[in-house]
């Protein structure tokens, strides 16, 4: 229980919180205690000085990326980001895009110059179909506040990637790609992992 820092391939990974806006079905929370032999599920949320006190011990870059929606500990997030930018490590935010929405300001804007990659789960090809599969606390909506959160990473300068998971048609990946082009990020493909 509590880890805070997990590494794999050389990077740290952060895990902040267990909390999110989303109950994806393909969500590996609905099936494991975590990744990589690393069980994620936390009984205490951390500090950003207890991530920090074990970053210290081993300065490399980092991925905002565990049981839980990053974003949801934004303050958090955003220190140890910093703490990452000063010693020259390079972050990157794994995110489902509803920041702005669930805090009510333009979070991509704090994040310009403190995170140099975001990877935003796009996950389906309209509102309607990303709702079925990822039962947001917005409802369809969800959909648009992602894409607003992409586009304003995209307006910031900040590496932006919107990605899905190849369960989903060939032809929604074809229009997920065009959603992509259209935001003006990059788009990936992720393989899916029972």
């Amino acid at each position: 229980m509590n880890t805070y820092v997990y590494k794999i391939d050389d990077v740290n990974y952060i895990n902040l919180t267990n909390k999110c806006t989303n109950d994806c079905e393909f969500c590996l929370r609905r099936t494991g205690d975590g990744v990589a032999g690393y069980n994620l599920w936390l009984k205490e949320e951390p500090t950003a000085g207890d991530i920090i006190s074990q970053l210290e011990k081993d300065k490399t870059d980092v991925v905002f990326c565990g049981y839980g929606e990053p974003t949801m500990r934004i303050d958090e997030l955003k220190e140890v980001a910093a703490y990452v930018k000063n010693y020259g490590g390079h972050t990157r935010l794994n995110t489902n895009g509803h920041a702005s929405a669930f805090h009510g300001r333009d979070i991509a804007q704090e994040l310009a110059g403190l995170i140099d990659e975001v990877s935003i789960s796009l996950n389906e090809a309209d509102a309607r179909k990303y709702e079925a599969v990822v039962h947001s606390r917005y409802g369809e909506d969800g959909f648009h506040y992602m894409l607003d959160f992409a586009r304003d990473c995209v307006k910031y300068g900040i590496y932006t990637t919107l990605s899905v998971v190849d369960v989903i048609s060939p032809e929604d990946i074809e229009t997920c790609r065009k959603i992509a082009q259209d935001v003006g990020a990059h788009f990936r493909v992720r393989h899916y992992i029972s």
